[in-house]
């Protein structure tokens, strides 16, 4: 039904290869946008148009209409980097920082983006949909995230030089990379290339 779950986000390398990328959860989509410390570098919420741009990307289906004020924008920023901030404590296995928690909190107790059924018979988004609506539904993503049973399997992709934070929704439990198409393909690459000098 989600097609946007099913096809992910797609990013691009350093190298500006494309590739595809689902973190499982809306939540964790925000964090593709930049992030505290030394990820902002990557910040790229600068104006209202770049948050609603996000959500055309994101799996909010369909894209809703929004209408974001400048504000917003400072607070999308703010409630991503509090949730970067909490989901890579709950890869180490810690607790967030009670001020993130504070941010995410916030956040949630506004109203979201309320689903409604067309006359279509196809899904809409009834009502006002702006930034905050907007955010209190990521919000609300990420504390059924963080307080859910899949809150031990959020994961940051094992290579070395990714950051990207996924939750590990598959069966097993297994998954190391961000994308198989990416970074598990270089890995591949890279252990095939070290069999290779040690035969030689």
């Amino acid at each position: 039904m989600d097609s946007a779950a099913t096809r992910g986000l797609i990013l691009r390398s350093h190298t500006g290869v494309a590739y595809r990328f689902d973190p499982g959860a809306l939540c964790l989509e925000l964090l593709t946008t930049g992030g505290p410390g030394p990820y902002r570098r990557y910040e790229v919420l600068h104006q209202p148009a770049d948050l609603a741009a996000w959500a055309a990307r994101s799996r909010l289906v369909p894209t809703p209409d929004l209408r974001i004020r400048d504000p917003e924008v400072a607070d999308a920023r703010r409630l991503r980097d509090a949730l970067f901030r909490a989901a890579l404590a709950h890869t180490r296995g810690a607790s967030p920082a009670p001020g993130d928690v504070g941010v995410i909190n916030a956040a949630a107790a506004h109203p979201p983006l309320a689903p409604a059924i067309g006359s279509d018979g196809q899904r809409r988004w009834a009502g006002p949909a702006d930034g905050t609506r907007l955010l209190a539904t990521v919000a609300r993503d990420a504390v059924g995230l963080l307080t859910g049973p899949h809150a031990h399997r959020i994961r940051v992709c094992a290579a070395e030089d990714c950051h990207l934070v996924y939750v590990d929704t598959s069966r097993p439990g297994r998954r190391r990379w961000c994308s198989m198409e990416h970074c598990g393909n270089r890995h591949k690459v890279r252990a095939l290339r070290n069999r290779r000098s040690a035969e030689g």
